[in-house]
């Protein structure tokens, strides 16, 4: 790669109206501490989130999340695997929730998950916030080998919303590592690709002193379709 995150950092100002107007769409560097004291339900509530917004309108799962949390529990793991399969044959026919069956049944594993990684690490939050951001490739195998439902871009988007200092490989992100001449496909989906990513947002880390979450953000408003400061302002903690 021959180019700077400074040509990058200086279209996207160019973009979004200066400096000032760029430093206001980028969310807070995230903190360890806050992400090693969230709760075991929170952590297994964000991951059903984004599998079942996966390929769904977020606004439904959104206004149906109320249901959600009652339907499954508050997503206590303990209470949740000792459900028979009884309870989660319910599940199918709950009109709480969205009723797909596959969606639901990785409710379950994941709680399993969840409880297996809190009992090696005391949490999942502080399994997270012990994991280096320069190998976040690392922590998507993980999630996607022995999580439910959990790879690709399920896994980057349940990370940012959780806190974890990462990247995502949205299709503005990539479209501007392509742009200054990383040999990645459109869509990064292989792990040659991913690793490829991570070592240059790993460069720019030593370049720039910013956090990964930042570098992702401002990268992916360097390039793409050229949203209103208006539009990406709600987004602050999660999509690009």
């Amino acid at each position: 790669m021959t180019i700077s995150f400074k040509t990058i950092r200086a279209r996207a100002e160019k973009r979004k109206g200066g400096p000032k107007a760029l430093q206001k769409l980028l969310p807070p560097k995230p903190e360890a501490k806050a992400l090693a004291k969230l709760g075991d339900d929170r952590i297994l509530a964000e991951m059903t989130k984004r599998v079942f917004s996966a390929g769904f309108a977020w606004s439904v799962i959104e206004n149906k999340w109320p249901g959600f949390e009652k339907a499954f529990l508050g997503f206590k793991p303990g209470p949740l695997t000792l459900q028979a399969d009884e309870f989660w044959d319910g599940l199918m026919k709950d009109t709480r929730i969205v009723r797909n069956g596959a969606k639901i049944m990785s409710v379950r594993s994941n709680a399993s998950f969840v409880r297996e990684i809190a009992g090696e690490h005391g949490s999942f939050g502080r399994f997270l916030s012990n994991w280096p951001s320069s190998d976040q490739v690392g922590l998507l195998d993980l999630l996607a080998k022995r999580g439910s439902r959990l790879g690709g871009n399920t896994g980057q988007m349940m990370l940012r919303f959780l806190g974890f200092d990462g990247f995502v490989t949205s299709k503005d992100m990539v479209a501007c590592l392509r742009d200054a001449g990383l040999d990645i496909a459109e869509t990064v989906t292989s792990k040659r690709d991913l690793a490829k990513v991570q070592a240059q947002f790993n460069a720019w880390v030593e370049e720039t002193g910013l956090p990964y979450v930042q570098l992702s953000r401002i990268c992916a408003m360097s390039a793409g379709e050229n949203y209103s400061n208006e539009t990406l302002a709600p987004f602050l903690g999660g999509e690009e």
